[in-house]
This record gives C-alpha cells, sequence and structure tokens, in this order.
C-alpha cells in the first residue's frame, strides 16, 4: 500500500494546481447544490421498531391534524408573583398582547392565546390547567404556524426581548419549547478552534506558511462534509443534533492528519532529492498511518449504525464521511498545497521557537522524557493507571438522560415544576387502535385502568379523542383513540420510565377488546431509547473493539501492542466517564450552572469515537517505534527514537484536538457542551496518560517480545507495510551512515 500511496502523494504534488482545483470546484459545487435546493435538518427523534414509534407513526396517520399541530412552534410562557398574579393582571395582559404581535400566532377559541386568569375565570373546569401554586404561577401557551424546522434565531431572539420587557414589577417571565428551541447563530466554537490550532502549530512549526496548510485542508474539508450532508437532508431525515459531531471530528482529525503529512514532509525534504519525492515519502509512510488510524476511527464510528437508532446512525454515517475526507484530503490536497507553495512552505521562521525540527543531535523533552520511561517503566504504568482509576470514581453516581432545552429554559422548566408538576411537558400520547369496527369500548376500558395507576396528574379528567369523520363528535365511528396523559413525576425518572411500561402492560386487557395500545410522546420515546441503548451497547463494543484490534494486529504484526492498546482504552473512557458525570452531573467546580444528568446516548457514542481517537494515536506514535525496531534498533532504543520523531507531533495533535473539542463548550446548545468536553478530557486522558506514558512503559518492559507474532498467525497476516519501508529511501541520495539517535540507559 505504501507504494500505492507514495504514487499518489507525489502525483498530486506534481499536478498541483490541478488538484487544488479540483477540492475547491467540489467545494463550491456543493455550496451551489445546497444554495439551490435549502435543504433543513430534521429535530425529530424516530425510533422504528420501538412501541413508542409506532405510537408517534399511529398519530401521524390518524391524527393528521393534531401531528401537524406538534410540527408547530408552540412555546409555553410561564408568569409568576409571589404575591399571586392577580395582583399583575394588567401586566399580564400587556405581555400576551405583545406576544400576539409573534409571527403567525393562532389565537383561536380552540387555541386561545389570553391571560390565564381570564381563562380560569370563564372555564373554572380548565383553572388546574393554566393557573398553579394558589394562583402564583400561570401558563400561556403560544401557538405559531411556523415549522420548529423553519425557528431562526431571529425568531428567539423577538421572544426573548418580549419576556424581558415585562419582567417588571415583581413579575417573573419565563419560556420553554417552541421558538426557544431555535437554534442560536453558530460559529464561535469553529472560529476558536481554527485560532488556538493555528497559534499551536505555528508553535510546533516554528515557522507561519507551514502553520496554515492544515487549516486550509480542515476548512475546505469540512466544509464539503457538511456540505453533503446538508445536502443529503433534502433527500432524507436527517436529525440536526448529527451536525455537532461532524464539526468536532471533522475539525480534529483534518487538522491532525495535515499535521503528521506536513511533519513527516519537513524531515524528507531535509533528507535530500526532489521535493516531488519527498512529498511522495510522506504520504507513502506518514500517509500509511493516516489511512489506518482513520480506517479505525471510520469503523467505531459507522459501527454505530447497529444500533439501530436513526440519529445515532446518522451521527455515525456523517463523522465517518467527515474522516473519510480528512484522510482523503492529507493524502492529495496536502502535497498538492504543499507543491504550490515550493520552497515556501516553511518560510516565516521564528526564532525564539527551539526544536521545530527533527535534529538527531539535539536532546529535547520528548526523548528525554523517552529515556526516563525506558530506564524505569513500572512506575510510570502504576501512576497512570491509578490517575485513570481515581478520575473514574464518581462513576458510580452515573445518571443518564435526555433533555435537550437550553440554560436559558432552567428557569421555566422549574415554574413549570413549582406550578403544575414535574411531568408537565412530558405527557404521554396513548393510541389505541382497532382494525375491527370502532374504538369506543377499548378506549373506555384503556381510560379506565390508567386512572387506577399510581403518578398520574388529575386521573379523574383523563379523557380520549377520536379521529372520527365528523369534527363536532370526533368520537363517533372512530378506530382510533387519543388519551393524553400527565405523569407527576418527571420525564427521566424511574416513576415516569414505570408508568409507561404500566400503561404498555394493560395491552392484553386491550387486545381482548380488539385493539391495540401504544405510548409515545417524547418521554416514551426517550425510555425506549435507553432500553435499546443499553440493549446495544455490548454487540456494539464487540464489533468495534473486535475489528479495531484485528486491524491493529496487521498493523503492528503484534499481539501484545494490540493488546496492550485495547486494555488502555477500557481505562481512559472509564476515567472520562467519571469526570465528565462528577462535572455535568454533580457540578463539580460550578462550571455547570445547570448540572443535569448525562445525555443518555453519550456512552455509546463516547466509546465508538473514543476508540477510534485512541488508536490514531496509538498508531502514530508507536508505528515510528516499530519503524525503527524493524530497521534494526532493539526495543528500548526504537521506542526512544519513536519519542524523537513522534512526541513533538503526538503532542501537538491531542493538545489542537483537545482545543478542538474544549472550543464546543462555548455554544449554547448543551449537548454540544457535554460531548465536547467529554471528548476533549477522553484525549487528554488517552493521548497523554495512555499513549504517551502507559504503552511505551509497557513495550519497554516486555523488550523485543513486544513485537511479533506466532508463526501460524504471522503467514495468514497481510503485510500492510505501515512502516513505509519500500517507499522510504526512494529518490533519496546516496548519504553517509546515520547519525545515532542516542541509546537507552
Amino acid at each position: 500500500m505504501s507504494s500505492i500511496l507514495f504514487r499518489l502523494g507525489r502525483f498530486s504534488f506534481r499536478h498541483k494546481w490541478w488538484v487544488i482545483a479540483a477540492w475547491i470546484g467540489a467545494l463550491a459545487a456543493v455550496l451551489v447544490g445546497v444554495g439551490a435546493l435549502q435543504p433543513k435538518f430534521s429535530q425529530d427523534f424516530e425510533l422504528p421498531g420501538t412501541d413508542g414509534g409506532t405510537a408517534m407513526t399511529q398519530m401521524q396517520d390518524y391524527f393528521p391534524a393534531i401531528n401537524e399541530q406538534q410540527s408547530q412552534s408552540n412555546t409555553t410562557v410561564f408568569v409568576a408573583a409571589d404575591d399571586g398574579l392577580a395582583k399583575h393582571s394588567s401586566q399580564i395582559d400587556a405581555l400576551v398582547a405583545d406576544l400576539a404581535k409573534l409571527p403567525d400566532v393562532v389565537n383561536t377559541p380552540e387555541a386561545p392565546l389570553a391571560n390565564p386568569l381570564t381563562i380560569a375565570e370563564k372555564a373554572p373546569a380548565a383553572a388546574s390547567q393554566v393557573i398553579g401554586d394558589q394562583g402564583r404561577v400561570g401558563r400561556i401557551s403560544v401557538h405559531q404556524t411556523i415549522n420548529i424546522q423553519d425557528l431562526t434565531a431571529d425568531d428567539k431572539k423577538e421572544l426573548k426581548d418580549i419576556l424581558e420587557r415585562h419582567r417588571v414589577d415583581g413579575l417573573q417571565v419565563e419560556a420553554q419549547g417552541g421558538a426557544m428551541n431555535a437554534q442560536e447563530q453558530g460559529g464561535t466554537a469553529e472560529i476558536a478552534s481554527l485560532g488556538l490550532a493555528f497559534v499551536i502549530m505555528i508553535v510546533a512549526f516554528g515557522v507561519l506558511v507551514a502553520a496554515f496548510i492544515p487549516l486550509i485542508t480542515a476548512i475546505v474539508g469540512v466544509g464539503i462534509t457538511f456540505m453533503l450532508v446538508t445536502l443529503a437532508a433534502d433527500f432524507i431525515s436527517i436529525n440536526v443534533s448529527a451536525t455537532g459531531i461532524i464539526m468536532m471530528l471533522g475539525i480534529a482529525v483534518s487538522i491532525d492528519y495535515a499535521l503528521f503529512i506536513v511533519s513527516r514532509y519537513r524531515s524528507e525534504v531535509h533528507r535530500g532529492g526532489d521535493r516531488a519525492d519527498a512529498a511522495g515519502r510522506a504520504v507513502g509512510t506518514a500517509g500509511s498511518a493516516v489511512v489506518f488510524a482513520g480506517l479505525t476511527v471510520m469503523i467505531a464510528v459507522a459501527a454505530l449504525a447497529v444500533i439501530g437508532l436513526p440519529f445515532i446512525t446518522q451521527m455515525g454515517l456523517g463523522a465517518a464521511l467527515a474522516v473519510f475526507v480528512a484522510v482523503f484530503s492529507a493524502l492529495t490536497f496536502i502535497p498538492a498545497l504543499l507543491g504550490a507553495f515550493g520552497r515556501f512552505a516553511f518560510a516565516g521562521r521564528i526564532p525564539w521557537i527551539k526544536n521545530a525540527e527533527e535534529n538527531e543531535a539535539s536532546n529535547p523533552m520528548g526523548v528525554r522524557f523517552g529515556r526516563t520511561i525506558v530506564k524505569r517503566p513500572l512506575p510510570f504504568i502504576v501512576a497512570g493507571l491509578a490517575v485513570l482509576a481515581l478520575a473514574a470514581i464518581p462513576i458510580k453516581g452515573l445518571q443518564l438522560g435526555l433533555s435537550m432545552d437550553s440554560d436559558d429554559q432552567v428557569a421555566a422548566h422549574e415554574l413549570a415544576t413549582k406550578g403544575f408538576g414535574a411531568g408537565i411537558g412530558g405527557e404521554l400520547f396513548v393510541v389505541v387502535h382497532t382494525d375491527k369496527g370502532t374504538v369506543d369500548t377499548a378506549a373506555a376500558t384503556a381510560i379506565s385502568e390508567i386512572k387506577t395507576l399510581p403518578n398520574v396528574v388529575l386521573p379523574e379528567q383523563i379523557s380520549w379523542m377520536g379521529n372520527g369523520g365528523d369534527p363536532k363528535n370526533p368520537n363517533a365511528n372512530a378506530n382510533t383513540a387519543l388519551i393524553v396523559v400527565t405523569p407527576n413525576s418527571s420525564p427521566s425518572s424511574t416513576e415516569t420510565h414505570d408508568l409507561v411500561e404500566k400503561i404498555r402492560d394493560l395491552s392484553p386487557s386491550i387486545e381482548a377488546k380488539g385493539a391495540e395500545i401504544h405510548v409515545g410522546g417524547q418521554t416514551a420515546i426517550m425510555s425506549d431509547l435507553s432500553a435499546k441503548l443499553d440493549k446495544a451497547f455490548i454487540p456494539y463494543l464487540l464489533v468495534v473493539v473486535g475489528l479495531a484490534f484485528l486491524i491493529m494486529i496487521g498493523v503492528f504484526r503484534s499481539i501484545w501492542v494490540p493488546l496492550i492498546g485495547t486494555l488502555g482504552f477500557v481505562f481512559s473512557v472509564l476515567a472520562t466517564f467519571g469526570i465528565t458525570s462528577w462535572i455535568f452531573t454533580d457540578g463539580a467546580f460550578g462550571l455547570i450552572a445547570h448540572p443535569k444528568p448525562l445525555l443518555s446516548f453519550l456512552p455509546i457514542f463516547l466509546v465508538g469515537v473514543v476508540f477510534g481517537l485512541a488508536m490514531d494515536y496509538q498508531v502514530f506514535l508507536v508505528t515510528r517505534m516499530r519503524e525503527e525496531f524493524m530497521h534494526g534498533m532493539n526495543a528500548k532504543d526504537a521506542i526512544i527514537a519513536g519519542y524523537r520523531h513522534g512526541a513533538r507531533v503526538v503532542t501537538t495533535a491531542a493538545i489542537i484536538m483537545i482545543c478542538v473539542f474544549a472550543s464546543f463548550m462555548l455554544g449554547p446548545d448543551t449537548t454540544t457542551k457535554m460531548m465536547g468536553f467529554a471528548l476533549a478530557i477522553a484525549v487528554f486522558f488517552d493521548a497523554f496518560i495512555i499513549r504517551m506514558m502507559v504503552v511505551p512503559a509497557v513495550i519497554a518492559m516486555l523488550g523485543d517480545r513486544a513485537w511479533g507474532l506466532p508463526k501460524w498467525l504471522d503467514k495468514v497476516v497481510i503485510d500492510f507495510d505501515i512502516e513505509g519501508s519500500k517507499v522510504r529511501d526512494l529518490g533519496v541520495p546516496a548519504e553517509p551512515a546515520p547519525v545515532s539517535v542516542g541509546k537507552a540507559d
């Protein structure tokens, strides 16, 4: 494979302008496509094959009007006053008048936009639905005929401005859902991450020009990936949550892979010969590592499809596409840009940055650290694993949930709980359907049994609505009934989950009436989501770790090195779960203003992404150690040589990736914040403790035994030539014997 990559790198270098034009042309083409089609991402969670998914499908089929209303903006505004709402009635009237001026607001007898005090006075039976906490909390429903996918940051700002104007004289005004869920203007995290990466690469290269090259490829590559995914949203439903990881992972791996190629190219140029051959050797050696590292990440994230959840599959496939583009960019776009810059690629030297170039005679910090590890490996192994074990301790309090509310909706949620119970906004949609006549008897049976269940708000007021053809009497001749049940407990609580299952357990008595019963709504779907994730976790882990382990055997031609790397991953991911839970759920250090459970899909997603990234650094650092070992060094000297050639670039790559992920905590979206932090701390643990410390220390203890396969396995494992031995000296002029890299003590 290294020979093919050598030719690809040399071709891209020599035909630089055609290659660059192809990449820029591809970006322009997808931008034009997005501009012409104006596709939009979905905000719905679909769970096909689950009870909740069946309920939502039946709602779409038999209650299209209700389903259409659910797809539109429904904002709930809460008002509260310690001295009672009655003393603020005129203020609330003014608030309602301003809310009515929002675009496309619906104000009809069926969906009134009115002062809750007025509604309670005109319809005492409905008072408990709009007035709570003994008259101190009120609820105002604002329905707009704007599809939730069409809401913009301006819609949210307009609503928030109205709320702010009416927070006077002791009246608290908050809002939840609807326009409050509009996606705010992004870009801050991306700009910050690219800026930080540029500064770090200046330090790594010691020059200005070369530091620009990875940024150019990252911007173009991620732009193409994001636009391709956006275009796909015009043909298939793609959830907006899939976009965050595409941006995070795409930027991070694009810069990292480019960094490895550019660094290797610099060292190959110093060996002499034609620059095109140097680019070929860089792609044939470091590019081989990039290919296998990228393949490992792609397997890890694409394997998320085995879970069977559409939005997680979309995340995984989108992330895999981003990694594929990053790999292809590193193999073609990078050498083309190096060819375009020519001898100026490493111009703009910054004199006060030392050891920016590999120098066999120097003694940089990485080499000194490697010698220390090789000399005393056991203390480093014990210390590294002890740190990770301590970090993992908070995992015992791990809580999972799926609260998609942003921080500016927390106050509204608290008012909702105070006035109307923790279950408000987490209603269960119970669907009873029959293909054998009318649903009357089955619906009545369902209601009578639901009323006896614990944890139900106002069970005496529960009723059903049918899909009959008469608008004045929809329950007549209906074959489907919709029953809305509000729990007393919060959507993510165990009590609510139990209520969902108890309603589903009514199925035998409903089937006896010739019908079927299903429970939907976001709360029920999240319950199904958790159950499906729990069931899929072990199979997913086996698929990812198993396939990647086999690939690592081929890459390193060793049993011990892949085994050490895999076990190290277990330690780093447990530590990541522990620290993330400590910060986001326990509220450690006050970094999160509103602590909450970890996202229910975070553990399984984190396992996939972190395992892929872990193998990245395993490949980039350890392949250089194996390369030197295969060219005659003993195991310990090869480790030191690996640090000499790889420590600086791997450290730089890890810091860049940490900065990229951490910068996404600047965004307003809680999901992205949590994922950004978890990925950043995971890279820190795995790159600096496991890959840079524990793995080399264990290899040092194993010595030459670390490199080798049983004879029977060596015969069947393909030689991928990950070290690029076939192209190592292509185009290099004859030279004297190499300078020693320094021996292990």
